[in-house]
């Protein structure tokens, strides 16, 4: 086991190195000049998209509403790292680590939007009446590349299997049982039984748990972290003269941090970034590829908002309490140093018992939204049939994640996601000219 997991890191550090995170970043620096920075001068529509679509119907095809869609996709990417993962990237790179995520949720804005827009110009109808669409559709059906839209779906049905189902599972596992005393078989069968209740439901019943589970996740984060952050707000000049500061110098050894270069910094920041949306890999498309919609370029503005939410609200608030309350120097990563920041600074005991219950609500929302992804992927390449058997088998693999262990799977599961983000870019490079064409053609027409 030892040996299979030193060659897959091997091949992860590959597949994750320097080339890929220069092609995203790169892409996204392209769309943003080809959208003529729509992430910026368009934000306000986004925001007016979502929230005034609360309380409208939506008109067109689609399966879901707009809102479900986008928060099925938030229940994705939504998850235990922009916890544990955001914590892990400073202890790594230093507090210019938060820079530089920014800049890669900046980035990423763009790249969402461009994929979910194509991805909804090329989606079609299953052989049960549900809409289905993302990039394996664009690159068949668009670029006339069937064989690389097959192999995205082939990472992508694989990957739902370890990114987002059984990493997920034994993430909750161990928090219940380190913080709750649960034992990971208990945790295991209630996760399944939970996951069974609603997955089984497809969907639509996915969809209708994700828009209230999810909304209310991400407030009440976000109310603890703004609590925290409205209690340390005298530390906001230096802390963003430390981020800005180490983000072009590196950062000194502080404490029990051993200190980091400006180059870890920018890697750990722009890949914690794109780990955290999922820019650029091409998941979160295809259930925006279900919303009921008139225009792509309508639904495209929810992923906007999307990345805003995840990357530029949760992981940078994440950041401030870390750095707010000094808790980044101790030496501590992960969960552990997210747990310690917020004991510090919610009153009471409320801290470790605030990222236990985060750190399982995300967890267990993740595994929501991939489902979808690998359950749409497996449709594509087997047919509507496949569709049930994929679902039964996540909720099998969700006890097998709570109850195992899966230094092997974590990694496999980082190189498939890596592997999706190859012929995603494809899909989006080849669809330039598209592009530029749903955008003139629905804003010309947008009063």
């Amino acid at each position: 086991m030892e040996t299979l997991v030193a060659i897959n890191s091997a091949a992860n550090s590959i597949v994750w190195g320097p080339p890929m995170i220069a092609a995203l970043v790169g892409v996204g620096i392209l769309l943003t000049f080809v959208t003529r920075g729509i992430q910026f001068l368009r934000f306000p529509f986004a925001v007016r998209q979502v929230l005034g679509g609360l309380g409208s119907k939506a008109v067109g095809e689609g399966t879901v509403t707009p809102f479900q869609a986008l928060s099925t996709s938030l229940a994705a990417t939504v998850g235990v790292g922009n916890i544990a993962g955001v914590s892990t990237a400073i202890a790594s790179g230093g507090p210019g680590v938060l820079f530089w995520l920014f800049v890669s949720g900046v980035l990423g804005m763009a790249t969402k939007f461009t994929e979910i827009a194509i991805s909804l110009h090329y989606r079609e109808k299953d052989a049960g009446g549900a809409m289905r669409g993302g990039p394996m559709y664009v690159l068949a059906r668009g670029l006339r590349l069937p064989w690389l839209g097959a192999a995205f779906a082939a990472f992508t049905a694989l990957a739902g299997f370890g990114s987002g189902n059984l990493t997920q599972a034994n993430s909750v596992a161990d928090v219940a049982e380190t913080s709750f005393g649960a034992p990971p078989y208990i945790s295991g069968l209630i996760l399944a039984s939970i996951a069974a209740l609603v997955i089984l439901g497809g969907i639509r019943r996915i969809a209708e748990v994700a828009q209230v589970l999810v909304p209310g996740m991400c407030l009440l984060y976000f109310a603890a972290a703004l609590y925290v952050a409205v209690k340390n707000a005298g530390a906001l000049p230096d802390v963003v003269h430390l981020v800005l500061s180490s983000a072009f110098s590196g950062q000194a050894a502080v404490g029990a941090f051993v200190g980091a270069s400006v180059r870890e910094a920018v890697q750990f920041g722009i890949a914690r970034g794109l780990f955290s949306n999922e820019a650029g890999l091409g998941s979160a498309p295809i259930v925006h590829a279900a919303a009921i919609t008139d225009h792509p370029v309508r639904q495209a503005a929810y992923g906007i908002f999307g990345v805003f939410v995840d990357t530029l609200v949760i992981c940078m608030l994440t950041g401030f309490v870390v750095l707010s309350t000094g808790v980044w120097t101790s030496g501590g990563t992960g969960a552990s140093l997210s747990a310690q920041a917020f004991r510090i600074g919610l009153p009471g005991e409320w801290g470790d018992s605030f990222v236990s219950v985060g750190v399982i609500l995300f967890g267990f929302s993740t595994t929501m939204g991939w489902v979808y992804y690998g359950e749409t992927a497996i449709t594509y390449l087997l047919g509507i049939k496949a569709a049930l058997p994929y679902r039964m088998a996540w909720v099998g693999c969700m006890y097998l994640g709570a109850v195992g262990s899966l230094p092997l799977i974590w990694s496999l599961s980082d190189t498939l996601n890596g592997l999706m983000a190859v012929p995603n870019l494809v899909a989006i490079l080849g669809s330039l000219g598209l592009l530029r064409r749903l955008i003139a053609e629905f804003f010309s027409a947008e009063p």
